[in-house]
């Protein structure tokens, strides 16, 4: 019977043992998504306890917590950070072949050297032993990220936002660069006219421009995405059910724009033409500045009505959608690339079921001018956990070419979370490392290392191109 977590966690050969030691694990990592606070890292944020960076935010531990038979109030509500703390140290061992017990005790690991397992009886311990170390300058954000030997973060960023947190992080001379990413979800979300005419109004101020038409208000983006490149952005990210690309024509697209900003609800058929038309300008743009675009699909959102309209949204009520993807996703690449103004372009699915969709995909737009220039993305939410990052990778492989995919991310809100690198890491080298014992591959270590590394962190570096 193996120790649980030793150091040979999750390698089951020997050949997986040597690629992660001697290859993978000491490759830096280039977090090219995730959801942490450019303003944290400004400010070199210290966190006053164990629950402020661990469990506030962290929609993974509250769901597990409410089905634990946790109450609210420990989750989202009033209850004190060690009350919040000592209801996760009673979840956690009921968390057992869930990812989050092994996330859990991995973040313990790194950045903090603590071995013990979690539970009631060690709680206080822990509670004690981690408050005294993030009271330390080692264990501030840059701390923290320092110590997960992070080269880049890109954030996650709306269009209207000021950017000042990237911008002072750079003046700072922090040796990590901090990147922005534009999210531009809320310049086509027109289901309610209110909301997205409060939109409009701050992007009338944060572009100068007075938006009184379609036209204006496209001007009024394109300038702010011109203002991000500015400021070293060269990705873009969305988060949507499925890709929209039905036809229509400007002059419709105007026409809706004029009645949304009248104030009148749109029926479905406008709403799909609008973030046709919208997804297809915000591409144009990306390829224009030679971006790399993000389309993150299959998030079925806010199920739980009354605690959306409790809590608010990204609190632990989402799951996967069953949504169609293929025909919109090749109609949308396909004008594109018709167009020749397909960027670089990374997909993820959250439903598994289309996993050998997405694998297959994109193969039909690569061009040969960039390696893996259209890819398919790491598990992402749901199945960024072992089964999922198995699947993943082994549809990849079949279909496609798993040395040029450009690796894992942390899609996270916390700064602990750079132990998932560490996760797919072994999980990846355990893959090979079975291939190479049965006889699948050739036991050829300086290739498959080298292959480790690249998909560890070399392939996002050149991807990518941010000088690093």
């Amino acid at each position: 019977m193996k120790p649980f977590m030793d150091e040979d966690f999750l390698l089951q050969t020997e050949t997986a043992k040597k690629l992660y030691h001697q290859y993978a694990a000491s490759m830096p990592i280039f977090d090219y998504h995730c959801h942490i606070s450019p303003q944290e890292i400004a400010e070199d944020r210290r966190f006053n306890n164990l629950s402020e960076i661990w469990l506030h935010g962290d929609h993974y531990k509250w769901r597990a917590m409410r089905t634990n038979g946790v109450d609210e109030r420990f989750c989202t509500g009033d209850a004190s950070d060690w009350e919040k703390f000592q209801k996760w140290a009673e979840t956690a061992p009921h968390t057992m072949r869930n990812p989050l017990y092994h996330w859990t005790h991995l973040e313990l690991r790194h950045p903090f050297g603590i071995t013990d397992q979690l539970n009631p009886a060690s709680a206080p311990q822990i509670w004690e032993s981690c408050n005294a170390l993030l009271n330390t300058s080692d264990f501030s954000c840059r701390g923290i990220i320092r110590k997960a030997n992070v080269k880049v973060i890109c954030t996650t960023d709306d269009p209207v936002d000021t950017l000042e947190y990237h911008r002072s992080i750079k003046e700072s001379g922090f040796e990590v660069k901090v990147i922005p990413a534009w999210r531009p979800d809320k310049a086509m979300a027109i289901e309610d006219p209110g909301t997205f005419n409060g939109y409009v109004s701050q992007l009338e101020m944060a572009s100068g421009v007075a938006i009184g038409s379609f036209d204006q208000f496209m001007e009024a983006i394109e300038k702010r995405h011109l203002f991000f490149h500015e400021n070293g952005c060269r990705l873009s990210d969305h988060g949507l059910e499925t890709m929209y690309a039905e036809d229509y024509t400007m002059a419709e697209i105007r026409l809706i724009f004029d009645r949304v900003r009248a104030g009148a609800v749109q029926d479905r058929n406008a709403l799909l033409k609008f973030k046709s038309a919208m997804l297809y300008e915000f591409a144009v743009m990306d390829h224009r500045q030679n971006w790399t675009q993000q389309f993150h699909l299959g998030a079925m959102r806010n199920n739980n009505t009354r605690m959306f309209e409790s809590v608010g949204a990204d609190k632990g009520f989402d799951s996967i959608g069953d949504y169609p993807v293929a025909t919109s996703l090749s109609k949308f690449m396909n004008r594109l690339e018709y167009d020749k103004k397909l960027t670089r372009t990374i997909l993820y699915n959250l439903n598994p079921a289309d996993n050998e969709v997405m694998a297959t995909m994109i193969g039909n737009f690569q061009d040969g001018t960039v390696p893996g220039k259209i890819q398919w993305g790491s598990g992402w939410w749901f199945l960024d956990q072992k089964e999922g990052m198995i699947s993943q990778m082994n549809a990849l492989s079949s279909l496609g070419l798993l040395s040029r995919f450009v690796g894992m991310l942390t899609d996270s809100r916390s700064f602990l979370s750079y132990s998932r690198h560490e996760y797919f890491r072994r999980i990846l080298c355990d893959l090979l490392g079975n291939d190479v014992e049965n006889g699948e591959i050739p036991a050829d270590l300086e290739f498959l290392g080298k292959m480790v590394q690249d998909i560890s962190y070399n392939n996002a570096a050149n991807y990518f191109g941010f000088g690093v």
